[in-house]
């Protein structure tokens, strides 16, 4: 299957500087969005240092044990990669973060996704998200690691009420705030037509999901991710926006 794929950001309309950071390596199959933060200069380190070690580690992996992309490893192989690639970004941001004091704190977001085979492996830390778009819907692939989403887990928040919560900015679980971090992964088969969205939350906080879809069956999917951070920055565009679209043909 032929994959192309499209990727901007845009540092909206509130913000003096873009602390998102995204990644396309269609010879590696990966695609990636971090969302950064902790001051001034920490957050935008902190995003751009996270998606070059994935992509160093990735690529490697794939010229030391290349038998791992061509499908020949044991089962799980390359969902651990995938894992320790994260991992080994965490450890490098945290031990960052803790030499420099004016990065000290730091952390990121990461959802991403590696193209291998029939599958996407998906590889998700905060509240960036990953959605499929298929046969005229749209699902959110990642869980938002975020106070708002517990809140709603447990019965406190209604999704209309998280969505205009105060707190809906915490996160609970990032990528270099500490040395070590969990990392949600799932493998997602793929077939022709699928489009997956890669973004930050300054995009899901501003626009619906059935835009999205809307968006995405109405243009080409090379427009989406310009037509998309438009319409979150007509709607005050507090934030950092990103917007990574790939398109299985």
């Amino acid at each position: 299957m032929k994959v192309s794929s499209w990727g901007k950001t845009d540092i909206g309309l509130a913000r003096d500087h873009n602390e998102d950071s995204f990644l396309i390596n269609a010879s590696l199959g990966l695609y990636l969005v971090a969302d950064g933060m902790g001051g001034h200069a920490g957050g935008e380190v902190a995003s751009r240092l996270t998606v070059e070690v994935v992509e160093r580690e990735l690529a490697k992996l794939h010229e030391t044990a290349p038998e791992i992309f061509r499908g020949e490893a044991p089962n799980g192989a390359l969902r651990s990669a995938l894992e320790r690639a994260v991992k080994e970004a965490s450890r490098e941001v945290f031990e960052r973060s803790a030499a420099d004091p004016l990065l000290h704190g730091m952390g990121t977001t990461l959802s991403g996704i590696l193209l291998h085979g029939g599958s996407a492996w998906i590889a998700h830390v905060g509240d960036s998200r990953v959605y499929l778009l298929r046969d005229g819907r749209i699902t959110l692939l990642t869980e938002d690691h975020s106070l708002v989403q517990e809140q709603m887990k447990a019965g406190i928040l209604t999704p209309e009420e998280a969505r205009h919560s105060h707190l809906r900015n915490i996160i609970t679980r990032s990528v270099g705030f500490e040395a070590s971090v969990p990392v949600d992964i799932r493998e997602e088969p793929i077939q022709e037509g699928d489009l997956f969205l890669l973004c930050s939350d300054g995009l899901s906080n501003l626009v619906e999901d059935d835009e999205i879809l809307e968006f995405a069956e109405s243009q080409p999917p090379e427009l989406l991710p310009s037509t998309l951070i438009e319409l979150a920055n007509a709607r005050g565009g507090d934030d950092n926006i990103t917007a990574l679209v790939v398109a299985i043909e």
